[in-house]
């Protein structure tokens, strides 16, 4: 098991996918069917990230024989942070605080710098990209920039 990766929750990853294909949907709304088939996501699964994403203000559901989903805002307003913010929590926590919370001793105070370092770096991607941006594929320059670097697409 590597333990050295980043770790982006499954219901992040299907909230996301979710997001984009409900976005793509020009028709109307989309049954959550519809959305599991198509991202090949388990049903079940979606309904609880569906609502987390509704209590949020990301998507409404509507009723009815052509009910589904729906996006409740502008896709170019909703972030991957803001996604991840809404299903997991905040960007970086440590033991379940935010970084500006945690008390370290002394002799290792310079971590908190780290943790905050960290998160900063995280807005700067996260926060920046869109659902709007997803559905169409491309990235802002800056992000596309950072997946051309050597050595960005090898484990470590």
């Amino acid at each position: 098991m590597n333990n050295r990766a980043m770790r982006i929750s499954a219901k992040v990853d299907y909230a996301l996918r979710a997001l984009v294909e409900i976005a793509r949907a020009q028709e109307g709304p989309v049954s959550a069917e519809d959305v599991a088939l198509a991202q090949d996501i388990p049903r079940n699964f979606l309904q609880a990230v569906l609502s987390d994403l509704r209590r949020a203000g990301f998507v409404a559901s509507r009723r009815g024989q052509a009910g589904g989903w729906v996006l409740a805002r502008d896709p170019s307003t909703v972030s991957i942070a803001d996604v991840i913010r809404a299903t997991d929590g905040p960007l970086v926590s440590i033991h379940g605080q935010r970084a500006e919370d945690v008390q370290y001793d002394p002799s290792v105070a310079v971590l908190q710098w780290v943790w905050i370092a960290v998160r900063s770096s995280l807005r700067e991607v996260l926060e920046n990209v869109t659902i709007a941006q997803l559905v169409s594929g491309e990235l802002p320059s800056d992000v596309a920039a950072r997946t051309s670097e050597t050595g960005v697409w090898e484990s470590r």
